[in-house]
């Protein structure tokens, strides 16, 4: 199995609320990792994370009312400090890029609020998609719920009974020529709705 060289945060972010952070810091610290707390002005913190052989990462969180945001860009070396960074941003479902690089290849994976929404694999030679995320279980309920079609079906009934009235109205030859190619027009799009 190829050995991860590197693991990069491009333009990550979470969020976490005060009581969130506190958790973080309490458990932070093990034996091959510890940390310090900055607090820089405007109500910014920056937490260090620092790996026992040197390695830092520097989280910068700015308050936004009660809810403070991180900003993650950096380059991760050492497996440590990789695994507590990597269950930061899962457990509080941090959004954005992160590479993966091993010797002659990238996998690139795309998080959405804590979750895969796809998987590429970069070579020299070029871009593979691996896995692309579908329809979550919520998703797909809201789909099932959703009664957009079934409406305009309805409208569409009530436009052909309009026109079939129109048409039994006693018209002249050129008004029931258009009325039809109306209802010509509206069964088709009805046909394709109900199909």
């Amino acid at each position: 199995m190829a050995q991860r060289l590197a693991t990069e945060y491009v333009k990550a972010t979470l969020q976490m609320t005060e009581f969130q952070m506190k958790q973080f810091l309490l458990t932070a610290d093990t034996c091959f990792i510890s940390h310090r707390v900055k607090i820089l002005g405007g109500g910014e913190q920056e937490i260090v994370l620092e790996e026992a052989g040197g390695e830092e990462v520097h989280l910068s969180f700015q308050q936004r009312g009660s809810i403070y945001v991180c900003t993650l860009s950096c380059r991760i070396v050492n497996p440590h400090l990789n695994n507590a960074i990597r269950k930061l941003f899962v457990t509080y479902k941090g959004t954005g890029t992160v590479n993966r690089i091993y010797q002659g290849l990238t996998m690139v994976y795309v998080y959405e609020n804590g979750s895969v929404r796809r998987i590429s694999e970069v070579t020299p030679l070029g871009s593979k998609l691996v896995y692309q995320h579908r329809h979550s279980l919520a998703e797909m309920l809201r789909l099932y719920k959703s009664d957009g079609v079934e409406q305009e079906i309805e409208s569409l009934r009530v436009t052909i009974d309009r026109l079939l009235d129109q048409r039994n109205g006693g018209c002249r030859n050129e008004e029931i020529q258009e009325i039809d190619r109306s209802l010509a027009e509206v069964t088709r799009k009805l046909f394709e709705l109900e199909a």
